[in-house]
């Protein structure tokens, strides 16, 4: 179809690539290193432009759907992997000492992916091929589909072991893995035994829809299958607005603000959110203007 986008546009080592291999299809390769951690600088000048990106043109082709009273060209979906050439990693989650030092990180950078994947306005397909862990398995559980390999070529897992190393989870990931699964068990065996499931146990407990006998092609093709079958459910315009609805209660928990305030941590949170800023869009006139 379209020649592929890469972000950010004038990087040579991009974090991820954007294609457009069918009509109804769109796939984001996510290449941030072989493990694809999850950085402020990978989802600000990545991950949100690139959807922002598909959006915009799904929106295009749902608009002539309506003038040409064609409603198979407002078909969409959108597939999200690792990169295509390593079978080991989807992702391995965030990049926590950094993470935590950063205020703005959950609230301004992390959580509002999540909700950007959570109600997006075409069904998403998360097609895992490697490993899933802590941040990485909640970017696969904002998705509506998620397809794996079935670790007989090479072993995967996919887990949450914050709480083998102590790490505190926040809002979001309890309220997603709520809006997600309602047996308790299986929140318990997620959060608080940081089970390392195989894809045969994600898939018996409902974390999969999907495992693929092969590695990142035959993972694709099968996520592809499965887009091929759902994107029609894009086409009246309301797969977003109900998915809005379907999770509210996720979304508020997500949207809380939860963090301890007095004038030191604003000031804190406010340099950091206008250093992001600077990063996006730094200006010929700020170009040396770094707030520490």
């Amino acid at each position: 179809m379209s020649p592929a986008i890469t972000y950010p546009t004038s990087s040579r080592t991009p974090f991820l690539e954007l294609t457009h291999p069918k009509p109804h299809l769109w796939i984001i390769e996510l290449k941030n290193g072989q493990d694809n951690r999850l950085t402020t600088e990978f989802i600000t000048t990545g991950i949100m432009p690139a959807l922002d990106e598909v959006e915009r043109r799904w929106r295009v082709q749902w608009g002539q759907a309506q003038q040409q009273k064609k409603k198979e060209l407002g078909n969409g979906a959108l597939i999200i992997t690792g990169r295509r050439d390593q079978d080991k990693f989807f992702s391995n989650g965030l990049d926590f000492e950094k993470a935590i030092k950063d205020l703005n990180f959950f609230p301004v950078t992390f959580d509002p992916m999540l909700t950007r994947i959570l109600t997006f306005p075409i069904p998403v397909i998360a097609a895992i091929n490697g490993h899933a862990f802590a941040g990485g398995l909640m970017l696969s559980l904002a998705c509506d589909y998620r397809v794996m390999t079935d670790g007989t070529k090479r072993n995967a897992w996919v887990c949450m072991n914050e709480v083998h190393f102590g790490a505190h989870w926040p809002h979001s990931f309890a309220a997603l893995l709520r809006g997600k699964f309602g047996d308790h068990r299986l929140q318990r065996k997620i959060a608080l035994e940081g089970h390392r499931f195989t894809p045969q146990e994600a898939l018996q407990d409902g974390i999969l829809d999907a495992i693929v006998d092969g590695k990142t092609p035959e993972i694709i093709t099968t996520a592809e299958k499965i887009a091929d079958r759902v994107s029609v459910n894009a086409a009246t315009g309301v797969w977003g607005l109900i998915k809005h609805d379907l999770y509210r209660d996720t979304l508020e928990q997500m949207r809380r603000e939860t963090r301890t305030t007095n004038a030191h941590i604003h000031d804190a949170a406010a340099r950091s959110a206008l250093n992001k800023v600077l990063l996006r869009d730094p200006g010929p006139k700020f170009n040396n203007l770094r707030l520490f």
